[in-house]
């Protein structure tokens, strides 16, 4: 099989500005704590282009330039920088993150009014978000399309037992590779801004819990693969305890994968196996198409499929009424890493803009709602959004 080659080439001027900026960040986090409080100050809204039009909310001051920071030193015998450092290897390879020049002044300033002019600010984070934690997106340049790659269907799933072995096979395979990705600089700058009170609500579109991680706690709108489910009584079980039981029924063939090793995501030691922006890779058939099998629920023998919303699918009501509340709600709408082509995040950004809230978006290349935004700017979430931490004195709390 054709190894994946590795870019010896010297990183760009974006890729150091990304790499500086994001080796800051990890050691902020790891080396320090923090104790803040927000001044009550207010003020008024100014009239532009991101102010809302909302008649009834109330004056409200950024606290971005209020908060007084005390640093103390603490001790850890391994820094997040050196638990992230396959995310910032990424940014200097660009195997899977995509070009972009780094975002103006003029774009921060922007988005920092952005955050200034805005109470509730409500984000929705996409696949772009973690392609610098080296997880596959769907729709970029190098994402998983453009190789005609198409992922399973729910109804697929559900009536071909061919396509659940070849999924399970490939999901159990890349399951070590996929928990090795570690959360971006963007994902700690989102932690950051939750804990200052900035974000109201994030939704995300992910699977991966890299936010949880990272310490938000979003609403996960299409589900998360950390979860089995029983299709037939709904009982779920954790994701290792369905890997255990997996390797348990095909012991030698757990054995024959796990031999191929495989590395943390964007690693050279993949041996030809492809990863997928859900956590499966590419493995022969071989491997799967027979003396495969996959565990029953143990309550009531039924199907078990992981807790994602596969393509076909419908986002659960809950899930969906609840982020529908929100969006309706918000003071503004933040996008992030999002081609926003699925219609349960596009009817979400729609609603925003139907109740006058002003829309945001980070992301490269275009998107379903760009004809709905006060500010779209084409950049790497995590280059801009710790930036957008250090401008008005913005600290970065401990997560430790």
């Amino acid at each position: 099989m054709a190894m994946m080659m590795t870019n010896t080439s010297r990183p760009s001027a974006t890729d150091c500005r990304s790499l500086q900026v994001s080796e800051r960040l990890f050691e902020r986090h790891r080396e320090a704590r923090f104790h803040f409080h927000v001044n009550s100050n207010q003020g008024s809204f100014k009239d532009g282009p991101l102010c809302n039009k909302r008649k009834s909310i109330v004056p409200f001051k950024c606290p971005i330039r209020h908060i007084p920071v005390a640093y103390s030193n603490s001790a850890a015998s391994v820094t997040l920088k050196d638990q992230c450092r396959p995310s910032i290897q990424l940014l200097r390879e660009k195997k899977i993150v995509p070009d972009s020049d780094p975002p103006s002044s003029k774009d921060m300033n922007l988005l920092y009014e952005f955050f200034d002019r805005s109470g509730k600010v409500m984000v929705l984070t996409g696949a772009g978000i973690s392609t610098e934690s080296g997880i596959p997106d769907y729709r970029s340049p190098n994402g998983a399309y453009s190789t005609g790659f198409k992922p399973i269907t729910h109804q697929e799933f559900v009536r071909s037992s061919r396509s659940r072995r070849r999924y399970w096979a490939r999901s159990y395979a890349g399951w070590r590779r996929f928990t090795a990705a570690q959360p971006s600089a963007a994902h700690y700058a989102l932690a950051s801004l939750e804990k200052l009170g900035r974000v109201n609500l994030m939704v995300t579109q992910n699977v991966d819990r890299l936010h949880h991680r990272a310490g938000s706690n979003p609403l996960e709108l299409h589900g998360t693969v950390y979860t089995v489910i029983c299709l037939n009584c709904s009982t779920s079980i954790s994701r290792e305890l369905f890997q255990e039981q997996v390797k348990a029924l095909n012991p030698k063939w757990a054995s024959a994968i796990e031999s191929l090793g495989g590395g943390p995501p964007g690693s050279d030691k993949s041996f030809g196996m492809q990863q997928r922006p859900d956590g499966d890779i590419e493995i022969n058939e071989k491997f799967w198409e027979e003396d495969f099998y996959i565990p029953n629920c143990q309550q009531c023998g039924g199907m078990l499929k992981p807790d994602v919303v596969f393509f076909g699918d419908n986002v659960l009501k809950d899930r969906a009424d609840k982020a529908m509340e929100a969006a309706r709600g918000c003071d503004a709408f933040l996008v992030l890493g999002s081609s926003l082509m699925t219609m349960s995040a596009y009817r979400l950004v729609s609603a925003a803009h139907e109740a006058n809230a002003p829309i945001a978006i980070i992301n490269i290349g275009e998107t379903r709602a760009d004809d709905l935004v006060s500010l779209k700017i084409s950049a790497r979430c995590g280059e801009i959004l710790p930036r957008l931490l250090e401008m008005g004195s913005i600290a970065v709390p401990s997560l430790s």
